[in-house]
C-alpha cells in the first residue's frame, strides 16, 4: 500500500563461546571444544547463526535448514558451515570409499556402444568431492554428485576400468578395478557413413545455405540426419534427400558437420566443412523475454535492452534498485523535506515519482503547471541544481537534470492509495470522483474505451514532456475481491468490482501500444511497468494476472502484509512463511489440505506467483522503508502473533474490522504513528506508521530534534511521549525484525540493514531483477550531533547513537546496504522457461477465462481454451503440457476429462517455513484418443487449483512423437509442417502413455543427456532393453521398469 503521506528460539552459540586452536598438519584442522554444542538432530529446526555438531565437527547453519546434513551440506553456499573438528587434537582425515559397480566383467560390451561407469562412494567423516574414472590409466570423467556416473564409448579390445573416490580434504581412495572385453562388433551392426556438401561456401549475413548431406547404411537404414553449424544442432531431416536450408545469422568462418544415426543407434559424425559468412550480424532484437510487441511497430528495444534481453543499468548495476520519491517533502524545512539533491543517485537504477492521480478531465493531473510554487514542475530549492534549458523546474525539472548526470532512469508513479480512485484540488483536499475506477469501468459494468484512450494519451504526452523514462501504473487494486481499497472509494469501486479486472486488462494494452508507438517515433524504448499487490487474498481477484507480458517489470508491493485494519499482530513485510502466522492459522490455512500447507503472506510467495508468468529478471521485490504497529498487544513472543484489536470495535475506522472472523485492530498512535494519516475529519488514524530512522531512534532510546516539525506535542500529548523501552526482535525464519515495548505494549514491525541484505541475497540467489522500496525519505544514517544539537557528520559505525551522541535522520544505510550486495552479482535471470524449449513452434493459441468473482472464485476454476490455428487437425490422444507456479500446491487437477495431473512437482514438502523449493510444477493432460482436433477447432480445459498462480506458461504439445512450443510464446522459433508428418527438428521431451507397449523391433542406443526418447520405442542401455513411456526426460536413463520404462527382452 502506497501512502500518501517468536518462535522460541534455540540458543546460539557463537564463536567467541567455541574453545579453538590453530593446528598446521597434513590432513588435520583446526579443533574447538564442543562440550556446549547440541549434536544435529536430522528433525530439528535450525536459524541461521545456530551450532551443532556431527560426526566429531562443528557447523553452524547458513541460514534456515531442517533434514540437511552438515556433512553432506557444508560449504560457501550450502546450508551449513564448518568450524573446525571437535577435540583439541589433531584428526586424522579418513579416506573415502568406493566400489565400482559397473560395468561389470561378465557383462557383453560391443565396439561403439556408450556404457555408463558406476561406483558407489562415501567418506565416513566428511564427505565425497568428486569420483574419477579411468580406462587403461587414462581418465575418462569426473563426477561430482551421486549416483557418480560417467559415459564412455567402448573401443575394441581388453581394457582396465577404475574408479577412485575423493573426499572434501583432498584425500584419494583405494582405487576400485575391474577388466572388461569389448567384442569388435555386436549383431554386425556397421555404422552408417555420411558427408556434408553446402550450396555455397561463402555468403553475406542472412543469407539461406542449403546442406545436404549424404549418408547410407550398408546393413541397415538411416534413421536421422542431424546437422551442425558451429557446435549446435541446427535440424534434422529423417527421410532422403537429407537437405535442410539454413538461414546465417552471424559473420565469420563456421563449421558445418552432418551426424548420420542408423536404425540400431550406431552414428557417424561427417568430416566438417568451412562455411564462411561475411557482413555485420543481424540486428540483435533485445525484447525480453515474454515481453509483448505492438503489431506493426519496430521498437528500439536494443537502447535500454542488451541481446540478451536484460536491461542495461550499468557495470555495478547488473540488478534493480528502485526508489520511490515523493512529491510532498517539498517544503523549507531540513527536517521534514527530502529533495532531489538528497538521493542517494549514484547507488540506484531507477527512480518513481510518487504520485500523479487522475484529474476531473479523465486525464493526467498536476495542477496548475504554471504556478510557480507547483512543487512538480515550478519551484525551486537552494542547492537543487536545474537544467535552465528544459523549459520547466520543480521535482521534474531537478529529476531530470540528475538523471542524466548519474544515468538513471525516472519514471512517473500514477495512482497510490489515495489518488486511485480521487486526486487532490487546487486547496490541498482529495476529491473522490472514481479515478482509475471511472477512468476504466462504466457504471453499467462496460469498459470506458474513450476513458482509457484520453488518459493514455495524456499519460504518454506528459512523461515524453518532462523527460521521464516510463510510466509506472499504482492502481489499488483492480480486483474482484470485496473490501480492497481506498474506503472512501468504495461508491465507486464495490459496484464496478465483477468488471474491474477486464477494464484494467485494456488499459493495460493501450498503455503499452501507446508506449510502443512513442517508442518507435522518439527512437528510445518507454518502460511501463506497475506496482503489484502480494496478498494471495487480492491476487485471487485478479484471474491470472494476464497483463504480465505489456510489462517491462513488476514491482511487487511485498509489504502491508499486516497492519492495523485488524487485529491480528504480525510483519510487515516477511520473506518467508513461519507456519505461525496467526491470521492465516485462523483462517484454517495451514491444516487445510487443498492448500497444501503454503502460507501466502510473504514475499517469496508472492515471488514464486509471479514467476509463473514471467522471468524472474522482470520482478523486483518490495522491501518498507517504514514501520507497522499496534498497541494494547497481548500475548504472542514480545507481541509476534499476538492479538490488539481497537477497545471499541463499533469506533473502527472505515473499512476495517470487516467481516465474519475479523476485528479492527487498535493501530499505534503518537510517537509511534509519527507518518500518519488523517481521516476525511482530520483525524489521526492509528497505523504505527513512521520511517525507519525514526524507528532506529526509538530503538536507541533518542529523543529526536525533528519532533517539532511533526507536530509532536509531549507536554500536552501522552502518546506522543518517548515513554518504556523498545526491544529489537528478529525473527531469523520470516527474515523480520520488530520493536517491542513491553510498558506500552507497542510493537513496531521494522526494516533495518540486517534484513536488506538477507533480502538482498534472496535476490541474487534467486536471479530476481532487484528490490523496489518505498520510500526514500525512510531510510536512516546515524549522524554526530554538534555541542548545539546540530546533526553534523554521518557516523557509519552507529556508535554516536549507541553512546547519546548522535541521532538517527533521513539517510541511505539501507540503500547502499542493497547496492553493495548488488554491485558484483550475476546477470538476472531473463528465461521465462525452466528447461530446454523445442526447435520448432505451432499456430496454438490458449485463453484462460470463465472466473468467479469475489469470494465465489474458490475453488479456482477457470476455463483453459486450446484453438487448433495449425491448419492441420491434431490426432485424439495428443499430450499437451504447461508450467504452472508453486504458490498453488501440486493438486492441480480437471474437470473436463483430460486427465489434468502434476507430472513434476516443483515443491512437495508439506509446508513453505523457509520458502518454496521450486519454481514450476509441469502438469499435463490429453485429448481424449477417440476425437482428434480439427483445424480451427478448441479444445476447453476445465481446470482447478486452490491458491492464485500467474501464467500458465512454457505450453508445450507432442505430436506424432515431437514436442512443439507454441508460437505466441516463442515468436522467434520456426513454425512447424505438420502436413509432412512429424514435422522437422526435435526437441524438449515427448508426451503420451503408452503402459506396457512391448516396443519396436528395432533398438537405439541410450545416450544420457542426448536421447530423445519417443513412446512406444525401444531403448537399450548398460546391455538390457526397455520400451519408453509418459515421456521420459533425456536424463531419466533406463535401469529398471519404472513410471517411464517398462523392461523388455532385446530382440534377437
Amino acid at each position: 500500500m502506497h501512502l500518501s503521506k517468536g518462535n522460541a528460539s534455540r540458543r546460539v552459540f557463537t564463536l567467541s563461546t567455541l574453545s579453538a586452536s590453530c593446528l598446521i598438519a597434513f590432513n588435520s584442522y583446526a579443533a574447538v571444544d564442543c562440550s556446549a554444542l547440541p549434536n544435529w538432530d536430522s528433525t530439528s529446526v535450525y536459524n541461521g547463526g545456530d551450532q551443532v555438531q556431527h560426526v566429531n565437527e562443528a557447523y553452524q547453519a547458513n541460514y534456515w535448514t531442517q533434514g540437511n546434513n552438515p556433512s553432506e551440506t557444508a560449504g560457501p553456499w550450502g546450508f551449513w558451515k564448518s568450524l573446525g573438528s571437535c577435540d583439541g587434537g589433531v584428526v586424522v582425515n579418513e579416506p573415502p570409499v568406493v566400489s565400482l559397480t559397473a560395468p561389470l566383467a561378465t557383462d557383453s560390451i560391443s565396439e561403439g556402444a556408450v556404457i555408463a561407469l558406476a561406483a558407489s562412494a562415501s567418506d565416513s567423516d566428511g564427505s565425497v568431492a568428486r569420483v574419477e574414472f579411468q580406462v587403461d590409466g587414462v581418465v575418462v570423467g569426473n563426477a561430482t554428485n551421486a549416483p557418480y556416473t560417467v559415459n564412455w564409448t567402448a573401443t575394441a579390445g581388453n581394457h582396465s576400468v577404475s574408479a577412485t573416490a575423493f573426499d572434501d580434504q583432498g584425500e584419494a581412495s583405494v582405487v576400485s578395478t575391474t577388466a572388461i572385453t569389448v567384442d569388435a562388433s555386436q549383431h554386425g551392426n556397421l555404422a552408417p557413413t555420411v558427408d556434408v556438401t553446402l550450396s555455397s561456401a561463402s555468403v553475406e549475413v542472412g543469407s539461406v545455405v542449403t546442406l545436404t548431406a549424404n549418408a547410407a547404411d550398408s546393413d541397415g537404414s538411416v534413421d536421422k540426419v542431424d546437422f551442425y553449424v558451429a557446435g549446435q544442432l541446427v535440424g534434422t531431416t529423417v527421410t532422403p534427400p537429407y537437405t535442410l536450408d539454413y538461414t546465417t545469422t552471424a559473420a565469420g568462418t563456421l563449421s558445418v558437420y552432418a551426424k548420420a544415426t542408423d536404425n540400431l543407434g550406431k552414428s557417424t559424425n561427417s568430416t566438417a566443412v568451412a562455411l564462411k559468412v561475411t557482413g555485420l550480424p543481424t540486428a540483435a532484437n533485445c525484447r525480453p523475454d515474454g515481453l509483448y510487441q505492438t503489431e506493426g511497430i519496430n521498437v528500439p528495444y536494443c537502447t535500454i535492452y542488451d541481446e540478451e534481453g536484460r536491461e542495461q543499468m550499468g557495470a555495478d548495476h547488473p540488478r534493480r534498485v528502485i526508489g520511490y520519491f515523493t512529491s510532498w517533502r517539498a517544503g523549507d524545512d531540513p527536517q521534514a523535506a527530502y529533495l532531489v539533491k538528497d538521493i542517494p543517485w549514484e547507488q540506484l537504477t531507477h527512480i518513481n515519482y510518487a504520485f500523479v492521480g487522475i484529474g476531473p478531465d479523465g486525464k493526467v493531473n498536476l495542477g496548475d503547471v504554471t504556478d510557480p510554487n507547483n512543487a512538480a514542475t515550478g519551484k525551486e530549492w537552494a542547492g537543487v541544481d536545474i537544467d535552465p534549458t528544459l523549459g520547466f523546474k520543480g521535482h521534474f525539472g531537478a529529476l531530470a537534470t540528475y538523471k542524466e548526470r548519474y544515468g538513471v532512469k525516472t519514471l512517473i508513479s500514477i495512482g497510490g492509495w489515495a489518488e486511485t480512485g480521487g486526486h487532490f484540488g487546487a486547496d490541498g483536499n482529495r476529491v473522490a470522483d472514481g479515478g482509475f475506477y471511472t477512468m476504466t469501468t462504466n457504471a453499467d459494468g462496460s469498459i470506458n474505451h474513450a476513458g482509457i484512450e484520453k488518459f493514455a494519451a495524456s499519460a504518454v504526452e506528459m512523461m515524453r514532456t518532462y523527460k521521464f523514462d516510463g510510466l509506472d501504473i499504482d492502481y489499488e487494486y483492480p480486483t474482484s475481491m470485496a473490501g480492497a481499497g481506498n474506503p472512501y472509494d468504495k461508491a465507486f469501486m464495490e459496484p464496478r468490482r465483477p468488471y474491474l479486472w477486464a477494464s484494467y486488462q485494456e488499459l493495460m494494452k493501450v498503455l503499452r501500444e501507446k508506449l510502443d508507438a512513442a517508442s518507435a517515433q522518439d527512437g528510445v524504448h518507454y518502460m511501463l511497468t506497475i506496482a503489484a499487490p502480494s496478498s494471495g487474498y487480492l491476487l485471487r481477484g485478479m484471474e491470472t494476472f494476464d497483463v504480465t507480458k505489456y510489462l517491462d517489470y513488476v514491482n511487487i508491493m511485498s509489504y502491508d502484509l499486516h497492519g492495523a485494519w485488524n487485529d491480528h499482530v504480525g510483519h510487515n513485510a516477511a520473506l518467508f512463511d513461519t507456519g505461525e502466522d496467526s491470521e492465516l492459522a485462523q483462517w484454517n490455512v495451514y491444516n487445510t489440505a487443498a492448500y497444501g500447507g503454503i502460507g501466502y503472506l510473504n514475499t517469496d510467495w508472492a515471488y514464486h506467483y509471479f514467476r509463473g508468468s514471467m522471468p524472474a529478471g522482470r520482478i523486483n521485490i518490495g522491501v518498507p522503508y517504514y514501520t507497522r504497529g499496534w498497541q494494547g498487544v497481548t500475548g504472542g513472543t514480545n507481541g509476534l502473533w499476538g492479538r490488539a484489536a481497537l477497545p471499541n470495535q463499533s469506533q473502527c475506522p472505515e473499512g476495517t474490522g470487516e467481516g465474519e472472523k475479523n476485528n479492527c485492530g487498535n493501530g499505534a498512535i503518537g510517537i509511534d504513528n509519527m507518518w500518519h494519516d488523517t481521516d476525511p475529519k482530520g483525524n489521526e488514524m492509528g497505523a504505527g506508521s513512521g520511517p525507519m530512522w525514526h524507528a532506529k531512534n526509538l530503538e536507541h532510546g533518542i529523543w529526536g530534534t525533528y519532533t517539532d516539525a511533526y507536530k509532536l506535542d509531549p507536554v500536552n500529548d501522552p502518546s506522543d511521549r518517548l515513554v518504556g523501552t523498545y526491544v529489537r526482535n528478529y525473527d531469523s525464519v520470516a527474515v523480520a525484525p520488530w520493536l517491542w515495548n513491553a510498558e506500552k505494549s507497542v510493537f513496531l514491525s521494522t526494516e533495518d540493514e540486517a534484513s536488506v541484505n538477507v533480502k538482498a541475497d534472496y535476490v541474487i540467489d534467486k536471479e530476481i531483477g532487484g528490490i523496489m522500496f518505498w520510500e526514500l525519505a525512510g531510510d536512516y544514517n546515524c549522524y554526530v550531533l554538534d555541542a548545539n544539537g546540530q546533526r553534523t557528520s554521518v557516523d557509519v559505525t552507529e556508535q554516536a547513537c549507541a553512546t547519546g551522541n548522535g541521532e538517527y535522520h533521513m539517510g541511505n544505510t539501507m540503500t547502499k546496504a542493497i547496492y553493495d550486495k548488488f554491485k558484483s552479482a550475476t546477470p538476472y535471470g531473463n528465461k521465462i522457461a525452466t528447461g530446454a524449449v523445442p526447435t520448432e513452434a505451432v499456430d496454438i493459441s490458449v485463453s484462460v477465462g470463465g472466473f468467479k468473482v469475489g469470494d465465489q472464485n474458490y475453488p479456482i476454476n477457470p476455463k483453459v481454451t486450446f484453438t487448433n490455428n495449425t491448419g492441420q487437425a491434431i490426432p485424439g490422444g495428443t499430450e499437451f503440457q504447461f508450467d504452472i507456479p508453486v504458490s498453488a500446491p501440486d493438486n492441480a487437477k480437471d474437470q473436463s476429462g483430460g486427465g489434468l495431473t502434476v507430472i513434476a512437482s516443483g515443491h512437495t514438502r508439506a509446508n513453505n517455513i523457509g520458502g518454496l523449493d521450486g519454481t514450476m510444477h509441469r502438469v499435463a493432460f490429453s485429448l481424449p484418443s477417440w476425437k482428434e482436433l480439427p483445424a480451427g477447432g478448441t479444445y476447453e480445459l476445465d481446470m482447478v487449483y486452490y491458491l492464485p498462480i500467474s501464467g500458465p506458461a512454457n505450453y508445450t504439445v507432442n505430436i506424432n512423437g515431437v514436442d512443439y512450443a507454441f508460437k505466441f510464446e516463442q515468436p522467434d522459433l520456426p513454425l512447424a509442417d505438420l502436413g509432412s508428418g512429424n514435422g522437422g527438428n526435435t526437441g524438449g521431451d515427448t508426451g503420451g502413455d503408452t503402459g506396457g507397449n512391448t516396443g519396436s523391433g528395432t533398438v537405439t542406443t541410450w545416450e544420457p543427456g542426448t536421447t530423445k526418447a519417443v513412446n512406444g520405442e525401444t531403448y537399450s542401455y548398460n546391455g538390457k532393453c526397455f520400451v519408453a513411456k509418459n515421456s521420459p526426460g533425456s536424463w531419466e536413463s533406463p535401469t529398471q521398469s519404472n513410471w517411464f520404462w517398462d523392461e523388455v527382452p532385446c530382440p534377437q
